[in-house]
């Protein structure tokens, strides 16, 4: 038996693999139909992390091009990795540049990620760069890359852009006064904060006790969620906003996880517990 893929490739014998009946539902499916959906984030870039990660059970998992060591080819591994355990990729982008995001998309994630999103424009960069002409920027090689299975999936051109959930970064003072606008724009999927660059915009970094820094966080809350259209509302979970209370604030999505401070804090608390401490006398 064989299957044509619409681009003259045809692959025989293998007419099961490109049925997209038996793949899971999208994860912008699944959050826009009200599931409440918890990820970690992947900063060291390794495969086996985030294997471990995929199959411990989390809902997705972010892949940080903006402040992890690699790039879209040690990304690669990763979401291979990931697709092993049946877990959705997210890939952070360095910057709202369209080539950072030709290259991610052509990985095939479930959703990209932009850093820095602070007005509209900046938004109607990010949505064009993920989609093809005539009603975006994204270069197109639909035949050759992962995203498409290198071209043996027909149905890529259908479904790619309505399948990927993009999600805008909130992470700036400028930016929670201007998510009005933010929200109103085409293609936006969510609205994902990130609490601790938005304290660093107030002055803040250094004052994680100071209420100033929730309260704006709370002020950007509200306005994804009084937004006119069904916004999905995401956020990073820090010591002031546990997972438990983002749910209750609305958010759809909380990345809570991070792969490297969970080794780390492992490494600490191995070294607590069993270092033999040597006794110096003088």
């Amino acid at each position: 038996m064989t299957r044509s893929s619409g681009n003259g490739i045809v692959a025989p014998g293998m007419a099961e693999f490109f049925t997209q009946s038996g793949d899971p539902p999208s994860l912008k499916s699944r959050l826009l139909n009200g599931e409440k959906l918890y990820g970690a984030l992947c900063l060291s870039y390794s495969p086996v992390n985030a294997e471990i990660l995929g199959w411990a059970g989390y809902d997705f998992v972010v892949v940080d091009m903006e402040h992890g060591p690699g790039d879209t080819f040690s990304a690669l591994p990763v979401l291979r990795a990931l697709n092993s355990a049946r877990t959705p990729a997210i890939i952070r982008v360095p910057d709202n540049d369209e080539i950072y995001v030709k290259k991610a998309l052509d990985l095939g994630p479930a959703g990209i990620m932009f850093p820095k999103v602070d007005n509209a424009e900046e938004a109607r960069n990010a949505v064009a760069s993920c989609r093809y002409p005539p009603y975006g920027i994204r270069g197109a090689a639909p035949p050759l890359i992962r995203a498409s299975r290198y071209g043996l999936d027909s149905t890529y051109l259908e479904t790619c852009e309505q399948d990927l959930l993009i999600m805008c970064q909130a992470e700036s003072e400028e930016a929670v006064n201007n998510l009005q606008e933010i929200t109103e724009v085409e293609g936006v999927d969510c609205v994902h904060f990130g609490p601790r660059d938005l304290r660093a915009s107030m002055g803040l970094l250094r004052h994680p006790e100071d209420p100033r820094g929730l309260a704006m966080l709370k002020k950007g809350e509200r306005a994804v969620l009084a937004s006119g259209k069904k916004m999905l509302l995401g956020g990073f979970a820090t010591p002031e906003s546990s997972p438990a209370e983002m749910y209750d604030r609305g958010y759809n999505l909380v990345c809570g996880a991070v792969d490297v401070a969970m080794f780390r804090d492992a490494a600490v608390a191995d070294l607590k517990k069993n270092k033999i401490k040597l006794k110096i006398t003088r």
